[in-house]
């Protein structure tokens, strides 16, 4: 700060306080010597020195007779050597601060003695200590008691939407209550239900004798057996005695094919005495549903339902899936007590006679012609005559009247009478599981199957008879093979059938486009094939999977083709005319076809043309002529014949 005072004045005795002199203090070491007093400036105060700061007064060093008046105090703490005896200015000093000289303050603070910085004392605290203010939201908008009042309209508004408000509230409390409880009773039920069915092993999933397994994926195919036990309850209800037939036989065998998309249902109802070749089987206890551990080689010229009388549902199960070529993925048996309950538990079913039918050793069955309801035990009886004069052929007329009784109960169940009757559906459910046995069979199962056919009318489900041509000399149904493999070839290839009234979209179809760019070979690692032999050479599909396996490819499958082949033929889906031409590469004269339902599968069709040997296939990478042809390969027609019930067929016959 400046000094306004005129610097030759005589300087007063009392002198301000900041015209005090400013001292460095020096720590004393132990065993220093005696500080040295202040020498007294004499000399005329020098005029002052234009610093760049503003000037400051100079301030004297004290006197001997200020150390007197202060006691000595004074130059007790001021004790220099005359090295470090002048003096510094509060106008230097401000402008050394000012210039930022570190190296004088750092000597400052190395001369500056070590005194205890002096403690803060904080109060304790105690209940009447004030307790610290927090911050408070500050209120937005006007106050309530400034606000307009409400007009009537208005607070009856409101009135209502915290009316709705409540009511959503409570209304998806309750949902949710209710969606947890439903769900609860709805595991418990199936898991309840799943505990009814018991048990029987029947399926063998990876036969040989199913064919093109790739284009049966997603498929549900179900083998429906009902047996004709005397024992328990079925002699009861005059099936008959153990005397008259011990065992169990399959009186009634229905194979029931569901494509992936649901579009229709196929139903090939078997003949009893159908004449059939028998693989090696177990013995199998029908009284206990066990296996008894006793082999039988297999045998020509059997009957079907003795085939399953000896081997029980694995040796039936293994003989369809011959015949068929279908993947059986289901099992479902049952006797004559549970088929009388279940068609009581519903309340009967709606039949018609156009006669009054009458059978040989069962009696009357129905009196009056015309249509009927009638109960279980007429029920069982209706579908279980087969010595009725004026239908000729026995069980052809039992099969025909079985067709058309499941027809009933279909359209019964389609109309909603059974369905969303919850009394009539768990009763049904309860008598189907109570008597029943299954493989692969869960009551999830059957509820899921059923959604997926509700929108299937009655018109696309249809009932095949198995076609045979007469009699042999042991009183079995001699197959009609030609016709047998066309039946079953549309039921894979979902090809139209007799009598069926499905709804399908018009195909049209084009010769595909030709290949702008050459066909490359693939590696045959990532090729699959299944080898059907459609040549008069039996093996033969077996040796050529032999000889391809060798160069890579994947073989998944062989067996014979269901139709005909006018030549060697590899045919394959779309986006896979690489792998095809490269399997057609390895095999001499042979050409690559487009089909339908293979996915990613390959399949090697060997004609009558087939040399009977293969060769190396193109080297990855390389570009391969392809032939292709359209319409060689085809199912084998069906039989004009062909016995066949539809569904909403509703005719009194």
């Amino acid at each position: 700060m400046g000094d306004d005072r005129d610097p030759n004045a005589p300087v007063p005795e009392g002198r301000a306080p900041w015209e005090r002199p400013i001292s460095r203090v020096r720590p004393q070491s132990s065993g220093a010597p005696e500080a040295t007093p202040p020498r007294q400036d004499t000399s005329p105060p020098k005029p002052p020195i234009a610093p760049t700061a503003p000037a400051a007064p100079r301030v004297e060093q004290p006197t001997s007779d200020d150390s007197s008046r202060d006691g000595g105090r004074l130059s007790r703490l001021v004790k220099r050597t005359p090295r470090s005896a002048d003096g510094v200015s509060v106008a230097e000093l401000t402008a050394k601060m000012a210039d930022g000289d570190s190296s004088q303050e750092s000597a400052a603070k190395a001369d500056r003695p070590d005194v205890e910085a002096p403690t803060e004392k904080i109060d304790p605290v105690t209940d009447a200590t004030p307790r610290p203010k927090t911050a408070q939201p500050e209120a937005v908008g006007a106050p309530a008691d400034e606000r307009p009042a409400l007009t009537r309209l208005a607070m009856s508004k409101v009135r209502r939407r915290k009316r709705a408000r409540n009511v959503a509230r409570g209304f998806v409390s309750i949902l949710a209550i209710l969606s947890v409880a439903l769900t609860g009773v709805v595991w418990g039920y199936l898991r309840s239900t799943d505990r009814g069915f018991a048990q029987v092993a029947a399926l063998d999933p990876d036969s040989t004798d199913v064919v093109d397994a790739a284009g049966q994926y997603g498929d549900e195919t179900y083998l429906i057996v009902g047996t004709d036990t005397r024992a328990g309850a079925s002699g009861e209800i005059g099936a008959g005695t153990v005397d008259d037939a011990e065992g169990a036989r399959s009186d009634t065998v229905m194979l029931v094919n569901i494509p992936a998309d649901r579009s229709r249902v196929v139903a090939v109802s078997f003949p009893r005495d159908l004449d059939v070749t028998r693989p090696a089987c177990e013995g199998f206890d029908n009284d206990s549903n066990t296996y008894t551990g006793e082999m039988y080689p297999a045998a020509d010229g059997d009957k079907l339902n003795a085939t399953y009388a000896l081997g029980g549902p694995k040796c039936l199960v293994k003989t369809i899936q011959k015949i068929s070529g279908l993947k059986i993925g289901h099992f479902v048996g049952m006797d004559f007590a549970g088929f009388e309950s279940m068609v009581d538990e519903i309340g009967g079913v709606e039949v018609c006679t156009p006669q009054p039918l009458v059978d040989g050793e069962l009696g009357t069955v129905l009196a009056n012609p015309g249509e009927q309801r009638v109960d279980g035990r007429t029920a069982l009886n209706y579908v279980r005559a087969r010595h009725v004069d004026s239908e000729g052929n026995g069980d052809y007329g039992r099969i025909k009247r079985q067709q058309r009784f499941l027809s009933s109960l279909l359209r019964s169940a389609l109309s909603n009478k059974v369905l969303l009757d919850p009394g009539k559906l768990n009763g049904f459910v309860n008598a189907f599981t109570s008597d029943t046995f299954v493989e692969n069979v869960k009551t999830q199962d059957l509820v899921t199957l059923g959604r997926s056919l509700q929108n299937v009318d009655a018109g696309a489900v249809t009932f095949l008879t198995l076609p045979t041509s007469g009699t042999n000399d042991w009183g079995n149904e001699i197959p009609m093979d030609d016709a047998i493999s066309a039946i079953f070839s549309a039921i894979i290839n979902d090809d139209p059938l007799p009598g069926e009234e499905r709804s399908t979209p018009t195909e049209t179809s084009a010769a595909p486009p030709e290949q702008a760019a050459p066909v490359l070979a693939v590696d045959p690692m990532t090729v699959s094939i299944q080898v059907s032999n459609a040549s008069e050479m039996p093996g033969m599909a077996a040796t050529a999977s032999e000889e391809l396996s060798t160069y890579g490819f994947q073989i998944v499958g062989v067996g014979n083709f269901v139709g005909t082949a006018a030549q060697t033929v590899v045919r394959y889906s779309p986006g896979q005319e690489s792998e095809a031409a490269t399997v057609a590469s390895g095999i001499p004269g042979a050409v690559v076809e487009e089909g339908q339902g293979l996915d990613s599968l390959v399949e090697v069709v060997l004609g009558a043309d087939y040399p009977g040997y293969t060769t190396a296939p193109t080297m990855f990478g390389q570009p391969i002529d392809v032939t292709r042809v359209q319409g060689s390969t085809g199912s084998a027609p069906l039989p004009t014949d062909l016995a066949f019930t539809n569904a909403a067929d509703d005719t009194c016959a």
